[in-house]
């Protein structure tokens, strides 16, 4: 008879803690020496890897090695201090801990009266991001699994609070730049492709406001209903802000609600002396940020705040006969301000990380990013065959390769082979987009464990394989 018993003895337990805990600090303790792009070819090993459900249990240690050895490192190593790829996400330790704390004791806290105290560091949390973001009193938040989420939860508030019942007639505006996620949220909400529009940017790759006034009216002229503008606080292709005031400004003049895409630079509104840099944030009806980004907290972790924080509880508050009774208006609750019921204890990771760092550690870290990426930035600016299309906003920048008689499609092939190059060398990964009708290079520098020397080694070899690059096309 197959034994039913799920539990493990405690003695069990701490060797099973010890191993996991070990493989993951040697891991950490190395993450500079390994390949910051592991070969990610694996069309035969995951053919290889599929495999029916095990009848009979194993033992920890050969699915470990299986793990760190093989799995693990064939990956885009975003844990490395020179990923300086996409948005970058190291994941600080402590939140590490705080998944084996919240997954170890496993409590329920979709609802305040589950679970009190646990809420209510959550709510303190959120009321920290309130703060730093200079929201009001009002405001209230919901941590989600990333800038995805949010950037739907604030669509579907949004929606409920402009539109109501008259989906067909209401029309938003992004960006042509603006995160795909918008625009996949709002076909969730039932704001279908042919009622979003997206407006041009200007040679800094922010959207133009002017451009925004007209298409507001011409939608108004045809009888529709504009009631939302996304614009972005640090766009992922060049990092761009968009002129945050003009946009807020025109929203309250026509009623619009302005939503804000923070999920990359939100973050740096921690730092008060970055803050000139997404003026007119603090005005806006609603942020996405990614604590998973900025915050350097581990991927999974977003988060949504809504001035009227009445709004955000509108569109998602529910109850029935078999929840608990709710305690009313005081504490927070966390499934009457998003979609889940059933939920993990994100905010515990934020939590324990400002607890155990100090929020003046963190804007420190912040900071140091910026002011790494304008070196970096500038540096690579100086560099011969070297053209800057976006200087760093935030602390992300994009470039191109070009030299005299050089095709647009010579430029754009050169510019892929630099990425390719540098990245092989191993120490440190960048990657690339389109923007402004050409492939551009873009280094964004937001892992925490990136410092001067990884910044001096991306200028190196950015350097070295530009200037071999472009010796060979001319010769």
């Amino acid at each position: 008879m197959t034994d039913a018993t799920l539990e493990f003895p405690p003695e069990t337990m701490r060797r099973m803690g010890d191993q996991v805990m070990r493989r993951v600090v040697d891991h950490l303790a190395r993450i500079d020496e390994q390949p910051v792009r592991g070969d990610v070819d694996a069309t035969a090993l995951c053919r290889a890897m599929r495999e029916p459900a095990p009848e009979e249990g194993s033992a920890l240690e050969p699915l470990l090695d299986a793990l760190f050895d093989e799995w693990i490192p064939r990956t885009f190593n975003t844990a490395s201090p020179g990923y300086l790829a996409y948005i970058p996400g190291g994941g600080v330790f402590p939140g590490a801990l705080a998944d084996l704390i919240a997954s170890g004791v496993n409590r329920y806290t979709g609802v305040w009266p589950t679970a009190p105290a646990l809420v209510q560091l959550e709510a303190n949390v959120l009321d920290w991001l309130r703060e730093w973001m200079q929201f009001p009193a009002t405001a209230r938040g919901l941590f989600t699994t990333g800038g995805s989420m949010a950037n739907f939860a604030a669509i579907v508030s949004a929606r409920e609070r402009k539109l109501g019942a008259e989906l067909r007639r209401g029309t938003m505006y992004l960006s042509t730049q603006t995160h795909h996620s918008v625009g996949k949220a709002a076909r969730l909400a039932g704001i279908l492709p042919d009622r979003v529009r997206a407006i041009e940017v200007d040679s800094t790759f922010r959207m133009r406001a002017d451009l925004l006034s007209q298409a507001i009216a011409a939608d108004h002229a045809a009888g529709l209903q504009p009631f939302l503008v996304v614009s972005s606080a640090g766009t992922t292709n060049t990092g761009a802000v968009d002129p945050l005031p003009a946009i807020g400004a025109l929203c309250a003049r026509e009623g619009l609600w302005h939503h804000v895409d923070g999920a990359y630079g939100a973050s740096f509104h921690l730092c008060p002396e970055l803050r000139p840099l997404l003026a007119g944030l603090p005005q806006a009806d609603s942020v996405t940020l990614d604590p998973h980004k900025g915050l350097f907290i581990p991927y999974g972790t977003g988060a949504v705040l809504v001035r009227d924080g009445e709004a955000l509880r509108a569109a998602h508050a529910e109850t029935a006969s078999y929840m608990p009774e709710n305690q009313g208006e005081e504490f927070y609750d966390p499934h009457q301000y998003g979609p889940d019921l059933s939920r993990g204890f994100p905010g515990l990771r934020v939590w324990l990380a400002f607890k155990l760092y100090g929020a003046a550690r963190y804007r420190a870290a912040l900071a140091e990013k910026r002011a790494l990426a304008l070196d970096a930035a500038r540096r690579v600016a100086a560099l011969p065959h070297v053209v800057m299309d976006a200087p760093p906003q935030l602390s992300l920048f994009a470039f191109h390769l070009e030299w005299p008689g050089a095709t647009l499609a010579e430029q754009d092939a050169a510019t892929r082979e630099l990425l390719e190059r540098v990245t092989r060398r191993g120490k440190v990964f960048i990657t690339g987009c389109q923007a402004g009708g050409r492939f551009l290079a873009r280094v964004c520098v937001l892992s925490f464990r990136t410092r001067q020397a990884q910044i001096d080694t991306c200028v190196e070899h950015i350097a070295g394989e530009a200037g071999a690059i472009v010796a060979r096309a001319r010769a």
